[in-house]
């Protein structure tokens, strides 16, 4: 069983990234030229690679208050026609520059709540990427459901539009939580939209969590995970409630007195971490779960594993592409992120220029950094010689400062060195954030208000 004092808790709860990028997107430059991304994207001699798409849906019909997304809360529901109205636009002015018909390894509709959208004009979408990609029968094609709106038809039209995975919005199925946080959803009403998905023929069910939310204890937390596994989905995310009130001021509304001390989100992660494992779920790692034998398994086990902004994934080397507002594209020396505020992404729009708001081209030492990180958050540990290989230095020599660090983390149980690397030890996998922290070159003592915390 895993021992953990409060000492070392609150040792390592301190302010991190997430690394669903690397450098972190608070590095991100305001005001980026389109034309640094245009430029390089026609520039790109190799505008046959696979490309992995994502399309933010912002809109939701009410707001859940630990909700840390961009969204859009609305009622009127013709905000949605305009909304793909004008995705139409954009995916048109970037096949310009990234050329047509390349082939679709990974698709995902995020949000706010993608299923906000009528079930025709998310067939409408699904038409709009097979107009300019090829999106072959091999591609993983995801979608994010709110099960408290979600009708059959929907479930039918995601299908029709080529989605072959779904994740769940769970969070907890406690009624007490879920009034805290202003997010009713019955045990029953989830329990109906997963037989839909299962009746569809969907490739995979994931569910997610959420711990550290308003009176979860380990008590209603074990009922909550009990209720889930009920409904046996194929991977689940567990993810900790990111406090970051100046960011997302509806979070003000969750009362601190209610909410669980980084020792009981601890003791509560430690139960979701045992509970799972028990019933066969491979802890992949940062938040993440997954039957063993799933594509997630198997791609940690050989060295496959991929990280970005829609968590891990299987699929590398491709390109992301995002449409939407907030979006945020990757290539393998560039971010760029699409405007924000609703308003000025149709005015961009509408004067037929990309809506990019910020972005940051990397360095070399960047894409060197942001590699070692990846690989870490993904296999656990770092073989020091396959690193020098693969990033064509002596890695040990050119990080060493940073592995000082790590050896101090040894002392309290998070890694295990040996000759020519290190692995990432059972408290270490709950606790990945700050292991990889060692490694960042932009880190400084004042992230306070910057980042949430790591526990």
């Amino acid at each position: 069983m895993l021992s953990v004092d409060v000492e070392q808790i609150r040792k390592y709860n301190v302010p991190g990234p997430r690394y669903t990028s690397y450098p972190p997107a608070v590095h991100f430059k305001p005001g980026f030229d389109a034309s640094a991304v245009t430029d390089r994207l026609k520039a790109d001699p190799d505008r046959e690679r696979a490309v992995s798409l994502y399309f933010h849906m912002p809109f939701c019909q009410t707001l859940c208050w630990y909700c840390g997304c961009n969204t859009v809360i609305t009622k009127n529901q013709s905000q949605s026609g305009t909304y793909i109205g004008y995705l139409g636009k954009e995916v048109r002015l970037m096949s310009q520059y990234t050329g047509t018909r390349r082939k679709v390894t990974q698709l995902h509709f995020g949000g706010g709540t993608p299923t906000f959208l009528l079930p025709d004009e998310i067939r409408l979408v699904g038409d709009m990427v097979r107009s300019y990609f090829d999106y072959g029968p091999d591609a993983e094609a995801s979608v994010e459901i709110d099960p408290r709106r979600l009708t059959h038809e929907h479930v039918t039209a995601l299908r029709d539009a080529g989605m072959n995975r779904v994740s769940l919005g769970v969070q907890d199925f406690d009624s007490k939580v879920q009034a805290a946080v202003n997010r009713v959803q019955p045990y029953e009403q989830t329990r109906e939209a997963v037989e839909w998905i299962r009746a569809a023929a969907f490739g995979s069910l994931s569910i997610d969590l959420i711990y550290g939310l308003p009176f979860q204890t380990e008590d209603t937390f074990r009922k909550t995970l009990e209720l889930t596994l009920s409904l046996k989905p194929d991977r689940l995310a567990l993810f900790s409630y990111a406090h970051v009130p100046w960011v997302k001021p509806a979070q003000r509304l969750l009362k601190l007195e209610t909410m669980p001390t980084a020792e009981m989100k601890f003791a509560i992660l430690k139960l979701g971490i045992e509970t799972l494992t028990r019933e066969g779920y491979t802890y992949i790692g940062m938040d993440h779960f997954a039957k063993r034998g799933d594509e997630l398994e198997s791609a940690q086990r050989e060295g496959k594993l991929q990280r970005n902004f829609q968590g891990y994934s299987t699929r590398a080397g491709a390109d992301i592409l995002s449409f939407g507002v907030s979006a945020i594209s990757q290539t393998h020396d560039m971010y760029w992120q699409n405007e924000k505020d609703l308003v000025q992404y149709y005015a961009a729009l509408d004067e037929e220029r990309l809506p990019i708001a910020n972005g940051y081209v990397l360095n070399e030492e960047d894409q060197i950094r942001r590699k070692v990180i990846m690989r870490l958050m993904c296999d656990m540990k770092l073989d020091f010689g396959a690193m020098s290989n693969s990033l064509g230095l002596d890695f040990a020599e050119h990080f060493q400062p940073e592995l000082s660090k790590v050896h101090e983390l040894e002392a309290d149980g998070l890694v295990h060195s040996g000759q020519n690397g290190f692995e990432v030890t059972d408290l270490g996998r709950l606790l990945i954030r700050n292991v990889a922290m060692c490694f960042d070159g932009y880190l400084t003592p004042k992230t306070e208000g910057v980042y949430s915390r790591t526990i």
